[in-house]
Parts: structure tokens; C-alpha cells; sequence
């Protein structure tokens, strides 16, 4: 909430129209002819009298009177409109909570609640992303404004916090305010309350079918190749991109002739610097790795706590599909080329990206 402004009463300004009036009142007796001087000089005396027979004072001029009507209104002013702004959030608040309460709002076919990845998760992510890693967004007027389109991005960071980022990123700084679908691993739907957090802010199935049907729908789709490859890759192979897999992005791209936008993501690698993988724990909790870092799990809760680095975001120039015949995603040469340009940029951006960086943390 902006501090509130206070407007001083302008007193010098009263004082100083006073002043000139007596100055006029001493002139006039000063001039007055000389049989009248006795007379001049004891009028200051019978206050009212003279009073009475003075001329009305001047209307105040143009800065007077603008000066005075903001003291005069502000005084209520200021209060009324932040009583107003409390109850209308307030309103809204209470508005938001019977509607949850009572099931009267909307979700899609994959499960996505844009009111409530709106008005709570997204204002939950913000603070993150803004004072925490301080994430700086180049290049996104380079997704559409409209239709379907697929951005493909590195993934690093031990954690999918850039999943998590991308999507504000895109959310709060696109013209058009658009929402980014990520397409997400097995292991997220499996978890309890990330499952549902996931499907909330719009997350489903990294599959063919599912983003076959968002990109027909118009949708904008996030997708991170590397998978657990890239996430789970040890400190000293950071910003090296892993195998983008067989190239079923491309191939998806191609179907529905969407556009690929790259994005490349610099400040992730570094949150949880990761020195070592206990498999014998990733195998008895069934995931992927189990990562151990220098904070963590030596010290336990805290060491959970990822660094804050300065993170870089910058969606590329994007690769137009509409161009290919539809038999053009059964091609397997036409695939390896495009998926191989696709990395092929992301890794350029992130080595020039790196060049650019002054530091890891400013």
C-alpha cells in the first residue's frame, strides 16, 4: 500500500495576505494630507472601526485557492479512498472465499483453476521471483500474442523451480497476459498436494496426446526436454545441456503447426549446488536421484533453502512449423534437424547469457 500523502495548511501563505493588508492600511495613513495627520495617526487605535469601514479583502488568487482546496478535501479525502480500496478488497476477498466454499467457479478438462493460480498461487510465486532470485525477462514479445505456440526451455537446478519461474515470467510480463501450461513428469501427479498444486496452476501429463489437444486449443505449452537429465546433472556440468530426447516436442510442433519459441534460463543451476547423488536413498524413495549438496542434508530443513542467485530469462526469436506439409511429423531427419536447432540456440543464448552475467548473485 502506497504511503499516504499529508498536505501541510499553507499558513504562510494567510499570514503573508494579512501582512500585505496592514502594509496598504499604513500606506494610506501615511499619504493622508496633513490636517488630517492627528486623525491618521490614532486611527490603528478603535480596531473595529476601522474595520468596518475597510474594503472587503481580495478573493485569493489561483495558487491560493488551489493550494487551500486540496488541504481543506484531503483531510477526508485520503481516508475515504483507502476505506473504499479496504472494503472493495475485502468484498472481493469474501466474494473469492464463498465461491471455493461453495463450488461456483471453473476448471478445464486438465484440471487448471485460472482464478485461483490468479488471485492466490501466482501471489504466492511473485515474491519469490521478484526479491528473492530478482528474475530479469528479455525477449517476451517473441511469443504470440495469440494461438497455440510451444516454448522449449533448458531445465537445471536440482529442484523445478524454472518451471515454476518460466511460468510467472510469462504470466506477469507478457502483453497479451498470457498463462504458460507446463507439461510435467510422472513423479509430480504421483506426489500428494503437489499433485494438486500442479494441476491447479495448469500442469499435466508431459504426453503427445495432452499437448497435442492444448496447442489445438490455442494454448500456450512449456516444455523441458532434458527432464530428469538435466535437472539431476551434477554441479560441475552446469549450463550444459543435456539430450533433448527423440524430438517429440518437434513433432508435436509439426502436427498442430505451432510455433517453438526457445527460452533459456541462467541463475537456476546454481540454487542447489549439486556435489554428489546418493542412489541407494533415490532408490528406496523411488526417485530419479537424491541430491546432496553442501547445505543439504547436513543441515537438515535449512539446507533446503535454495541460494539466491540472479536469474536471467530470455525467450528467443521463435521457429515457424505451418511451413511443413502434415506428413512432415513422421519424418524422422526433418525432427533431428529441428530439435537439434532448437538446442543448438538455447545453448548459445545461455553461453552469451553467462558471458553478460556480472555475478551469481548480482
Amino acid at each position: 500500500m502506497a504511503d499516504a500523502k499529508v498536505i501541510p495548511f499553507d499558513d504562510d501563505r494567510s499570514r503573508g495576505s494579512r501582512s500585505a493588508g496592514s502594509r496598504r492600511r499604513t500606506g494610506a495613513a501615511e499619504s493622508a494630507p496633513a490636517g488630517e495627520g492627528a486623525v491618521g495617526e490614532v486611527q490603528p487605535l478603535p480596531v473595529r472601526g476601522a474595520a468596518a469601514q475597510e474594503p472587503a479583502p481580495e478573493p485569493p488568487g489561483p495558487e491560493e485557492s488551489t493550494a487551500a482546496r486540496p488541504t481543506a478535501e484531503g483531510s477526508g479525502g485520503a481516508d475515504g479512498g483507502e476505506d473504499g480500496g479496504l472494503e472493495r478488497r475485502l468484498a472481493s476477498g469474501l466474494s473469492f472465499l464463498r465461491r471455493r466454499l461453495t463450488g461456483d467457479y471453473e476448471v478445464d478438462d486438465f484440471g487448471y483453476d485460472a482464478e485461483l493460480t490468479d488471485q492466490v498461487l501466482m501471489s504466492l510465486l511473485r515474491p519469490v521471483y521478484e526479491k528473492y532470485f530478482r528474475v530479469e525477462v528479455k525477449g517476451v514479445e517473441n511469443i504470440p500474442a495469440e494461438g497455440g505456440a510451444l516454448i522449449v526451455a533448458n531445465h537445471s537446478g536440482t529442484l523445478p523451480l524454472d518451471g515454476l519461474m518460466m511460468q510467472v515470467a510469462v504470466h506477469d510480463h507478457h502483453p497479451a497476459g498470457r498463462h504458460l501450461r507446463l507439461l510435467a513428469a510422472d513423479l509430480v501427479f504421483v506426489l500428494p498436494v503437489v499433485n494438486e498444486l500442479a494441476r491447479k496452476l495448469g500442469h499435466t501429463l508431459a504426453c503427445a496426446e495432452d499437448a497435442e489437444r492444448l496447442l489445438a486449443q490455442g494454448e500456450l505449452v512449456g516444455v523441458m526436454p532434458e527432464g530428469f537429465k538435466g535437472i539431476g546433472k551434477p554441479f560441475g556440468e552446469r549450463y550444459k545441456l543435456q539430450r533433448f530426447g527423440r524430438g517429440g516436442f518437434v513433432s508435436t510442433a509439426l502436427r498442430q503447426g505451432a510455433p517453438i519459441v526457445p527460452c533459456s534460463i541462467v541463475g537456476a543451476e546454481e540454487i542447489y549446488p549439486m556435489i554428489g547423488n546418493s542412489k541407494t536413498l533415490a532408490r528406496l524413495l523411488g526417485f530419479p536421484y537424491f541430491p546432496l549438496t553442501p547445505t543439504f542434508p547436513w543441515l537438515g530443513p535449512l539446507g533446503a533453502v535454495p541460494l539466491p542467485t540472479k536469474w536471467t530469462i530470455q525467450f528467443g526469436e521463435p521457429i515457424p512449423t505451418d511451413g511443413y506439409a502434415p506428413e512432415a511429423a513422421e519424418d524422422p531427419v526433418l525432427m533431428f534437424n529441428l530439435t537439434d536447432q532448437v538446442r543448438e540456440q538455447i545453448q548459445h543464448t545461455l553461453y552469451k547469457l553467462l558471458v553478460q552475467r556480472r555475478s551469481v548473485f548480482f
